[in-house]
């Protein structure tokens, strides 16, 4: 059993990167390198070098799931925490802590 797990953050609407980034695309879906991948992407990819895929986790606005689910290949919805309500950094670690303590 391996109890290493990442969570990314990424629900945020990139208001400070405007107007590149948008409410309904923000700055996380972005190729901002020009390489060919988002910030997302290019996170995701850092982090399975640490940690197997099923122990990847998003933490997310619902209104973002779609994106992400297309992004990032084998990722399952059940890898999506989606915030009830955008309150921020700390509330989202809470939320995104207490949905991972379940899991074993």
């Amino acid at each position: 059993m391996n109890n290493n797990y990442v969570l990314i953050m990424a629900g945020g609407v990139g208001s400070r990167f405007w107007p590149k980034s948008r409410n309904n695309f923000p700055k996380q879906f972005l190729d901002i390198l020009g390489i060919g991948e988002s910030l997302l992407q290019l996170t995701y990819k850092r982090f399975l070098k640490l940690c197997p895929a099923e122990n990847i986790f998003i933490v997310t606005n619902s209104q973002y799931e779609d994106i992400i689910l297309h992004q990032l290949e084998g990722i399952t919805p059940s890898q999506l925490i989606c915030e009830p309500s955008r309150n921020n950094t700390a509330p989202c670690i809470a939320y995104a802590s207490f949905k991972l303590k379940g899991l074993n």
